[in-house]
């Protein structure tokens, strides 16, 4: 037997000792009177009116000393530090205790206030009773979750030793609280649209399929946060609505790419690309302050300031100055030659995938922040073009080497989008899996006519850059291969 199955049968033994005195050790009710923030809040009340309180929570650590006991215990608002004893709690509940409770137990402990001489704040424990038998100990504190992997596989073990790592999911959850504020605040109305499509618009990316039992059809998880539905809303009368939520992509994993993850989209009719990039750097500038209290941020080895003058760059001209390649007039054959020469790998030999592959080659050497502009029009098949034909209103914002959003005037041309979805369609037949599937309902609902229009997307990648993280330490439960498949 491993030293874990010795310590697992002794815990075993010890929730059996609790069932044969007729004790459960997993009650459903408690009788909570103070978090453990209460009480250290209202400490110096407590300990003058000699006020009882009951806590719950988890022992972090038991030390014994003889005919006394302390203990800390943790309740998610807080720690603090118990007093058990003989004369407190009396002989055989005490004895219960010293045989039968460990560390990672749950109790609920009821006693009064005091502080000890070092100035510890601490509940002498006049009843206890158990809420959970532990049957496995919590690793140590001081060593915590050392293996990465073990680390995404428990961790609801590294946030509970990790203080760092749950105050980055409260900022988190206050991140979107900010963006949700932002925009009803410039009055947005927040709608909800399908997850399951039958065709994946809004975006270019391999999509995850799976069958509708009912209709007896494939479909789609989407790709997009409702793109081309929210736009259906601007055809239906709203002037402004946003949506935060998941999407789905069957795609390759990085420090700034997941499967799964949280977006947001705008769409902001009567509105251009201009205007959208104003609205789009008032709210980043927010979402910094609220979270932050400043603009200025160091991320992916660069340092920038959201309240500096975001410069605007030209896709191509960029892509010119750090290359010497014009993807306007540059063939197939010189791009695939760049490529090679300046060692990046590239997939797919078609134009789009080339100019794209470029550009992220160049992307990594701009701090910010900055909106990358005029992008062609073969990358944005939704982008309304610009007056030269070649370019689209297309813009995204760029901080620490990489792209933190994606926005353009709406294409409502319902003969030129045709058009531009035909291309995709034969991007797809040729084996771009990456291509935009078509969307035809899409197409005759632009025929009864869509406002000029505003979109933009961005999401949790933006949250992993201020935090300079990778987008994965962000997630409370990334994707894990299943033990024995790595």
């Amino acid at each position: 037997m491993s030293s874990k199955e010795e310590l697992r049968h002794e815990r075993e033994k010890k929730l059996a000792l609790f069932t044969e005195r007729g004790i459960s050790a997993y009650p459903a009710k408690t009788m909570v009177t103070h978090t453990v923030l209460q009480v250290q809040e209202e400490f110096s009340i407590l300990v003058e009116n000699k006020t009882l309180v009951t806590v719950a929570g988890r022992l972090m650590s038991i030390r014994r000393h003889g005919g006394s006991t302390f203990a800390d215990i943790f309740d998610g608002t807080g720690r603090t530090q118990l007093f058990f004893s003989k004369e407190t709690s009396g002989e055989e509940s005490y004895g219960l205790l010293t045989d039968a409770v460990d560390a990672s137990d749950f109790l609920e402990v009821t006693g009064d206030v005091f502080e000890t001489n070092r100035g510890a704040q601490t509940i002498r424990v006049t009843e206890w009773r158990m809420l959970t038998k532990a049957l496995q100990a919590v690793p140590s504190e001081f060593y915590g979750l050392e293996d990465e992997d073990e680390r995404f596989r428990k961790r609801y073990l590294d946030l509970l030793q990790n203080g760092e790592l749950r105050a980055l999911f409260v900022k988190k959850a206050a991140f979107w609280d900010s963006v949700r504020g932002f925009m009803k605040s410039r009055g947005f109305l927040e709608v909800e649209t399908p997850t399951l499509e039958v065709t994946t618009g809004g975006a270019e990316a391999r999509p995850f399929k799976t069958h509708h039992n009912d209709f007896d059809m494939d479909v789609f998880l989407r790709i997009s946060i409702g793109e081309l539905w929210q736009k259906r809303l601007m055809a239906a009368g709203f002037p402004k609505t946003f949506e935060i939520g998941r999407a789905y992509r069957n795609e390759g994993t990085s420090p700034e790419h997941l499967q799964e993850f949280t977006n947001m989209e705008f769409y902001w009719a009567y509105a251009d690309y201009k205007e959208g990039m104003v609205l789009v750097q008032d709210l980043y500038r927010t979402i910094a302050t609220d979270l932050f209290g400043t603009t200025k941020f160091t991320a992916r080895g660069h340092s920038f300031d959201l309240a500096d003058e975001w410069t605007l760059i030209d896709y191509g001209e960029e892509i010119k100055k750090q290359t010497g390649i014009d993807i306007h007039t540059a063939t197939d054959a010189d791009m695939e030659g760049k490529l090679r020469e300046l060692g990046v790998k590239y997939e797919g030999k078609n134009r789009e995938r080339l100019m794209d592959t470029l550009w992220k080659h160049c992307r990594k050497n701009i701090a910010g922040p900055a909106f990358l502009v005029h992008h062609p029009l073969l990358v944005a098949p939704l982008a309304k073009a610009r007056a030269d034909g070649n370019t689209v209103e297309m813009f995204q914002p760029i901080i620490a080497g990489s792209e933190v959003g994606r926005g353009y005037s709406e294409l409502n041309d319902p003969v030129d989008q045709r058009k531009r979805f035909d291309v995709q369609q034969a991007l797809l037949e040729g084996g771009d899996e990456e291509a935009m599937m078509p969307e035809w309902e899409f197409v005759d609902m632009l025929e009864y006519g869509m406002p000029p229009t505003c979109g933009f997307g961005f999401g949790e990648r933006f949250f992993a850059f201020l935090m300079d993280k990778p987008l994965r330490e962000v997630q409370l439960f990334p994707l894990m291969r299943p033990r024995g498949e790595e």
